[in-house]
């Protein structure tokens, strides 16, 4: 038995698919208009974990993670920039379709690099928005036709006091809830755009040029590849009041249908002055943790060790003691026995019942440290146990942590480095720093000692 919280009914419960074994899921993905933070990078994570635990369950899971590649608002309401308009102000691009189209795939490729990195699967799909206006249009046509759109200067727009069951995802009930904002050209505070106008630029249609409405790509998209209702829908509790709200309510308008059964959302991770946002110029990306010499993996560790629905915050030293953690478990897995052993029942019986009861990933963790240290086990079985364990966690714990040879010159700069750093003489610290980079080195300072890696 799988259990979740179902941000639809604000409740857990038990999960039963639309068809036997088989999973049909939606994931929110990035809009890409510049690398992806490790906060969007939670959410691929999480994502990832539970389509492993659903096949470590025996289910097929069909996974569809979209790319927004135009028309995502800096607001999740209808005002502000397109965010990919500033992606190509940032990259001093000329304002055109060709160039949003480049720019959008060259931060695709980078976010699946990322991914990659993290050990996440693949996606069944993986649709970029601007390959599916054909798609947008006629769903647009649809709800035109049902009597759920009206026109204004700016754009068509879904009217929301025709959808009685308007913001159930979440119980919303004030207007100021929907964070959508006053826009007088709206019959409603919460009406949202199903198209814009753009004379400039966009695509022809028949309510003139320019671009679908952010929330329409995800209904055109989720209906084109996992029909009109699937099983699980997951996102950022931040899509909630608006996003997710707003694909329920023009999903159903058309398909007199659930737009999913369940509804899964990720807590933010925080940094020490709020939510790690673009927005608030506090994000660290993934790049950003490699170049300080730590393995993207251990992100994906650090995350697991929190629950996905509670914020975590982060820090530097965390993902330290992230890192010392993988690698005594690398070390410890990789030091026990290949003889061929059926894994412990009763543990993985544990695991199961964590990892299904709303994707308890703390609790596997500790788990597997409980496992480690079970003297009970014999270690052929504890191999075969882990080894089941990282099927979910994906941590890659048969791999050998890499030894690196420091040779004895280095060894004496990073001494002579030390010393320069306790006597506070910074510009010979950082003078002797870019000696050992120039010698394919690199220094990383910890609270302890200086940990030295190959570059």
């Amino acid at each position: 038995m799988i259990i979740f919280f179902n941000t639809l009914t604000r409740k857990k419960e038990t999960f039963r698919s639309l068809k036997p074994k088989k999973v049909s899921m939606y994931n929110c993905g990035p809009t890409v208009y510049d690398r992806q933070h490790i906060g969007n990078l939670r959410s691929a994570v999480i994502w990832d974990t539970l389509r492993r635990a659903l096949e470590f369950n025996s289910y097929k899971v069909k996974q569809v993670v979209n790319i927004t590649d135009f028309g995502h608002l800096t607001s999740d309401a209808d005002n502000g920039e397109d965010k990919m308009s500033r992606g190509l102000k940032k990259e001093g691009l000329a304002f055109t379709l060709e160039n949003m189209k480049k720019l959008g795939q060259k931060y695709a490729e980078i976010y699946f690099e990322d991914r990659k990195k993290l050990n996440t699967l693949s996606p069944t799909k993986a649709p970029f928005a601007s390959d599916h206006i054909a798609e947008n249009i006629k769903f647009i046509s649809k709800l035109e036709k049902k009597g759920y759109t009206y026109q204004t200067s700016d754009g068509i727009y879904f009217n929301t006091a025709q959808f009685s069951d308007y913001g159930k995802l979440g119980g919303l009930s004030e207007i100021s809830e929907s964070r959508v904002g006053e826009n007088k050209k709206k019959i409603n505070p919460r009406d949202f755009a199903l198209w814009k106008h753009n004379s400039q630029i966009g695509w022809n249609s028949p309510w003139g040029k320019g671009f679908p409405g952010w929330h329409i790509e995800c209904s055109a998209m989720s209906k084109k590849y996992l029909g009109d209702t699937f099983d699980l829908h997951t996102g950022g509790i931040e899509h909630i009041p608006i996003h997710h709200n707003n694909e329920i309510a023009q999903s159903e308008a058309v398909n007199n249908k659930p737009l999913a059964k369940y509804w899964l959302h990720n807590e933010h991770l925080i940094m020490p002055d709020g939510k790690m946002a673009k927005s608030l110029g506090n994000v660290v990306t993934l790049k950003e943790i490699e170049e300080k010499g730590i393995e993207p993996l251990v992100l994906r560790y650090w995350l697991l060790g929190a629950h996905y629905r509670s914020p975590i915050s982060f820090s530097w030293q965390a993902l330290e003691g992230a890192e010392h953690s993988l690698k005594k478990l690398r070390e410890f897995t990789s030091g026990l026995p290949t003889k061929k052993s059926p894994p412990d029942k009763k543990y993985l019986e544990k695991f199961k019942k964590h990892i299904n009861d709303d994707l308890d990933t703390p609790k596997a963790l500790a788990l597997l440290w409980h496992l480690v240290k079970d003297k009970k086990i014999n270690n052929s079985q504890k191999r075969a146990t882990i080894l089941e364990f990282d099927k979910v966690l994906g941590l890659k714990l048969s791999q050998k942590p890499k030894k690196v040879f420091i040779p004895e010159e280095i060894k004496k700069l990073v001494s002579k480095r030390e010393k320069a750093r306790k006597e506070k003489n910074w510009p010979e610290a950082d003078r002797l720093r870019e000696i050992i980079k120039q010698k394919g080195f690199e220094v990383k300072d910890t609270e302890k000692r200086p940990i030295v890696k190959n570059l």
